[in-house]
């Protein structure tokens, strides 16, 4: 009965003939697979190892654990079955599966807020902004000139039409 091997702390450029090289001194493998990362397709820095029987596998973890490779101490022990992790994905070009409304999701509905109904204005479920409720502050050019933005400064403030006024008030008095 095949038993297969979990190689952990492996450099990302390790290669799986590499890996079977390494691994061929005990016995010859027969399955050698590295996983590699969804978006950027480099190794994740681990690989498993099958070997035909109990004997090798045995002999495989008490000859590499602990012992380097390539400058790393390797990580070899027999692999555990997945336990309740996500489900492996098969398909990722397949689009999700509509989602509807129902007792089972109370967030998806017609009324506006966080549960992504109508009224979300944003993201993915979001209409397109032709089609969008026009929502009731004015335009920005029916707010009226910008005005700048008066700046304090030791209790007095700079800037703005308020300056003028009081730069006058102060030069009366001087006079």
């Amino acid at each position: 009965m095949p038993v297969r091997l979990f190689v952990g702390n492996l450099p990302y450029e390790t290669t799986e003939a590499e890996i079977k090289e390494h691994f061929s001194a005990v016995a010859s493998p027969s399955y050698v697979y590295l996983p590699t990362d969804r978006e950027s397709g480099r190794p994740r820095g681990f690989a498993f190892v099958e070997f035909d029987n109990q004997t090798q596998a045995d002999e495989a973890i008490r000859r590499f654990n602990n012992q380097p490779f390539k400058g790393r101490p390797l990580a070899v022990n027999e692999a555990r079955a997945r336990e309740n992790g996500p489900a492996p994905r098969r398909n990722t070009s397949a689009a999700p599966p509509p989602r509807t409304k129902g007792p089972d999701r109370p967030d998806i509905g017609d009324t506006p807020g966080r549960g992504g109904g109508s009224g979300r204005q944003f993201g993915p479920d979001a209409p397109p902004r032709r089609n969008r409720k026009r929502t009731n502050r004015p335009m920005e050019s029916d707010r009226g000139p910008k005005r700048p933005i008066r700046e304090q400064v030791r209790g007095q403030f700079f800037g703005g039409d308020v300056d003028d006024v009081y730069e006058d008030d102060v030069n009366e008095d001087n006079a």
